[in-house]
């Protein structure tokens, strides 16, 4: 069991990595609960600045719950509410990871396997992937806080067809309608997510970190600045990171930023 879920960590960048391969990495409650554990311990890990989440080989990334438990830890409300709240938990840890994160989607995407990938800010994959939310399938109804992050990607009508016809669909399919950010094939994905990851690390950490959480703020709702908000954009201009951009500019050179 608690070799289901593991870190890899490679200089600034960690890497979850869904580790169930017999079951198409499909998600126990036990599993949840070892993925909100590591990003707890990630998101105050200052050595890490990018999340890679992904499926340990080319079968999937997670076919999505483990629907086999669903009769011992899903059942009837009160079961239902408890194993949700830990789900949803745990997914909203990764939303708000303080650093970019990628979604490195090979095989299978499915129901909360596209749901953990929804939480990061990328989707990677390989055209073969597929795609999909089934719960129509299953008689549940997909939260609130969910279908509004899959509604914020690519809008009311897409995630209505998604979610009514629980109909599986390819990465392909998923590019186009914004939900997967590129295409790589299967044996380029790996090299291509690093690439992707070393990119952004060569930007400025303290520039990633305050977008994101401006983008969330807006996403969230939110139509003016918080006063925390406006503190941590002030605070930039008295950061490293700026003296270093605004050197680099007028020398004409890269910036490098400390991490």
């Amino acid at each position: 069991m608690t070799n289901e879920i593991y870190v890899e960590k490679n200089g600034y960048i960690a890497t979850l990595v869904l580790n169930r391969p017999e079951k198409r990495n499909s998600l126990s409650r036990a599993m949840f609960q070892t993925i909100l554990d590591n990003l707890e311990a990630l998101r105050t890990d200052s050595s890490i600045k990018i999340l890679i989440v992904r499926g340990v080989n080319e079968v999937a990334f997670s076919s999505g719950a483990d629907i086999s438990e669903f009769l011992d830890v899903r059942y009837a409300a009160n079961h239902a509410k408890a194993y949700n709240d830990l789900a949803l938990k745990a997914i909203y840890a990764l939303y708000k990871f303080p650093h970019p994160t990628i979604a490195m989607i090979q095989g299978l995407a499915i129901g909360g396997g596209l749901e953990l990938a929804n939480a990061c800010d990328f989707r990677l994959a390989t055209p073969n992937s597929k795609l999909g939310i089934t719960a129509a399938n299953i008689g549940i109804i997909y939260n609130l806080e969910s279908t509004k992050r899959l509604m914020n990607i690519v809008g009311a009508a897409k995630a209505k067809e998604i979610l009514f016809t629980a109909n599986i669909f390819t990465a392909e399919e998923g590019k186009n309608i914004g939900l997967i950010t590129a295409l790589h094939e299967p044996e380029d994905i790996e090299d291509a997510t690093i690439q992707f990851a070393n990119h952004l690390l060569s930007k400025s950490s303290v520039a990633n970190a305050g977008i994101k959480k401006i983008i969330q703020a807006i996403v969230d709702g939110e139509n003016e600045e918080s006063e925390e908000l406006a503190q941590m954009i002030l605070d930039s201009f008295s950061s490293d990171d700026y003296n270093e951009g605004i050197q680099a500019f007028l020398n004409k050179r890269k910036p490098i930023f400390n991490k």
